[in-house]
């Protein structure tokens, strides 16, 4: 049984790899529901509500809309999780590992009150506890997929989702680049399990086969290393 979850900014390619993943070691994929999520375009456009009112002078105005979005996110990807802990060979998309990443910069960016962060980990505390007592406790292998600002952008516009865009409200450039740096720290911090990171500049896998082999490879040495390794995948590396 090896469940691995991937991590990385809005548009790294973490549908992507998953999906490769998924068929290249005959798992089953999680995926992470977006286009059909109710909040996520609430959510953009109370960011829009919440500096309209900064604007006009009240400092203290929030986002009404994050808290919500943050337990609707918290409550799929802790099923998720737990599925995947609980059942056989998975690969996860995203994961609750990194789900604190949005509260906590939307609240240090005063979309969220501190109030509401502090019952958001209240929550995220007890949904971690649970967690503990599941078959597999933890993933096998973290995956990052690091990108910098300019590839990010670029897949988001490629994607077209009209609620991301950076033309649809400019202050998602500050967001964007602050979720950059957000994860980085994350990533260096994370020790739940065994982690590699990806450099999605360098390794177009979506689109480049050679690239696309190449980031295989180096999974499928992480996962030799740490015994994890389907034995069907073994011999190629």
């Amino acid at each position: 049984m090896t469940v691995l979850v991937l991590s990385g900014v809005i548009g790294s390619g973490k549908s992507s790899l998953t999906k490769i993943l998924a068929e290249h070691l005959g798992t089953t994929a999680f995926y992470e529901q977006v286009d059909n999520n109710p909040v996520l375009p609430l959510f953009y456009k109370g960011n829009k509500i919440a500096e309209a009112k900064r604007a006009a002078g009240q400092k203290d105005a929030t986002n009404p809309y994050t808290f919500l979005l943050q337990i609707y996110f918290l409550n799929t990807r802790f099923h998720s999780i737990k599925a995947a802990l609980t059942d056989d060979n998975n690969v996860l998309d995203r994961s609750i590992y990194e789900d604190e990443i949005f509260m906590k910069m939307n609240t240090d960016q005063g979309h969220a009150t501190k109030e509401e962060y502090l019952i958001y980990q209240d929550l995220l505390h007890n949904m971690m506890a649970e967690l503990a007592g599941t078959p597999k406790k933890h993933p096998d292998l973290l995956i990052n997929i690091q990108v910098s600002y300019d590839t990010m952008i670029q897949r988001i516009q490629k994607r077209g989702r009209p609620f991301e865009q950076l033309a649809q409200d400019p202050n998602l450039q500050r967001y964007y680049q602050d979720l950059i740096a957000y994860y980085q720290e994350w990533y260096a911090n994370y020790d739940a399990s065994d982690k590699i990171q990806i450099n999605g500049d360098q390794y177009d896998f979506i689109t480049n086969p050679e690239d696309r082999q190449q980031v295989l490879a180096t999974i499928d040495t992480k996962l030799q290393q740490l015994k994890r390794l389907p034995k069907e995948r073994r011999q190629v590396i």
